[in-house]
């Protein structure tokens, strides 16, 4: 690409004129060589968005596929854990490793819980019911 600029650029023999360039057989005047370097730098400007829009887009597939390969240690360390806690808790059925102590304080804190806000069951959401206001027409 840079061969073929040079040729465009480059002037010729002194048998034209020295506004002239040629490229092969075809001379070329100084508007045309305004042009076909503005086309150049055209060039240079979508390579370089290409270049940077390639650069990204391989960036984020990077990191897509490195779940097909192995995970780092902390990582799959990490995950194990929260697998391991996730199976400990369905066959639990709620709180992983809660003791007697943990099941007192819950049942006091329910219990103020209830005190505070009138009773009723805090597992359920509560029902609203709204009433249409009344409105009387004034005398016009």
């Amino acid at each position: 690409m840079l061969d073929v600029r040079e040729r465009l650029l480059s002037t010729t023999n002194s048998h034209n004129s020295p506004r002239s360039f040629t490229f092969g057989s075809v001379a070329l005047g100084v508007k045309s060589k305004m042009a076909l370097h503005r086309l150049f730098q055209l060039s240079s400007v979508l390579r370089s968005a290409v270049s940077l829009t390639l650069r990204r887009n391989i960036g984020i597939s990077a990191v897509l596929f490195q779940r097909a390969k192995e995970l780092d240690p902390v990582q799959k360390l990490f995950l194990d854990k929260i697998r391991d806690y996730n199976s400990k808790a369905k066959t639990a059925g709620g709180i992983v490793d809660a003791g007697p102590a943990y099941q007192k304080n819950l049942g006091e804190e329910v219990t103020k819980l209830q005190r505070l806000y009138g009773g009723g069951d805090l597992n359920k959401f509560p029902e609203f019911k709204f009433t249409e206001p009344k409105f009387d027409e004034g005398a016009k």
